[in-house]
């Protein structure tokens, strides 16, 4: 008996672990669950993280929406971002959004249609009060105005540098090679971010920018200020939405965690290809690599 009592606690430890390994390795997290702000934190200029003013995130029809009403006609660039609870390393994150209404009427020009993805970033109780965005990577989200070109999926830099061309790059922002999406149509965008190596750009199924080496920019006052190295390589961070004056919905939001497979090149490289043979717009939450 005593023999197949430690014969039932070996097969319940080695099963436990094998369900744990399944669970850490090759599932989709639901960042947003359609539902509520569970998960999340809310930063917006002037007021301290968690302080969701004026209810500027909210849930309606499963949809994460970004609203003004309760502003009372006026933005003041009280920027804002929402941020998901915990940092990444490696990952796929891919968002569906769409601009909705009009801009508030004091929103910045290059605000109009605009918000963002911001990947590798700051955590917002790290973020000074009135701090406009957080140290992170935007993969800025644009829409068009109806007649001029103005593609997605853009790079801008607040407090970094990357390696763009073999060469660092140092202005604010870049354009990707994306088309432009006008009017309120949905849009598909992902953001495949390797730790400090490589960060690709994707709209639909194309990769429309690519870069390397995430990295702080000493020349900034939150970076001086937060003590970060200048040129210090950016392995890991936050992953946050955009609030910048102009309504937009997101009705998808999920991740790929690929932090497990980042020390292992070849086991990597075949869970990213398989990624990218995955259906068009398809997740499921059991989606296995």
């Amino acid at each position: 008996m005593k023999c197949k009592s430690i014969l039932l606690l070996v097969l319940l430890f080695s099963a436990l672990t094998l369900a744990a390994q399944r669970t850490s390795k090759g599932k989709w997290i639901k960042l947003f669950n359609g539902k509520d702000l569970n998960n999340w934190t809310v930063k917006i200029k002037g007021y301290p993280a968690g302080d969701n003013f004026a209810n500027t995130f909210r849930v309606e029809d499963g949809e994460m929406k970004v609203n003004y009403d309760g502003y009372d006609s006026l933005f003041k660039a009280r920027y804002g971002h929402i941020f998901y609870k915990r940092k990444f390393s490696a990952y796929l994150v891919v968002v569906e959004y769409r601009f909705t209404g009009n801009q508030m009427k004091d929103g910045a020009d290059w605000a109009y249609r605009n918000s963002g993805v911001m990947l590798c970033g700051q955590t917002p109780e790290s973020m000074e009060l009135n701090q406009d965005f957080p140290i992170s990577l935007e993969e800025q989200l644009l829409g068009g105005n109806g007649k001029d070109d103005r593609p997605t999926a853009n790079l801008c830099t607040p407090g970094t540098n990357v390696v763009l061309h073999d060469s660092l790059f140092t202005p604010h922002c870049v354009n990707s090679t994306a088309k432009t999406y006008h009017g309120d149509q949905w849009v598909h965008v992902e953001a495949l971010v390797l730790g400090d190596s490589i960060i690709r750009h994707i709209v639909e199924r194309d990769t429309v920018l690519t870069y390397t080496k995430p990295q702080y920019d000493g020349r900034d006052e939150y970076v001086k200020r937060a003590g970060l190295p200048d040129g210090g390589l950016i392995t890991e961070g936050t992953i946050s939405l955009q609030s910048e004056s102009h309504p937009v919905e997101f009705r998808k939001a999920v991740l790929f965690d690929l932090g497990p497979y980042l020390n292992d090149p070849v086991k990597l490289r075949k869970v990213i290809a398989k990624l990218q043979k995955r259906k068009k717009h398809v997740w499921r939450a059991d989606d296995n690599p």
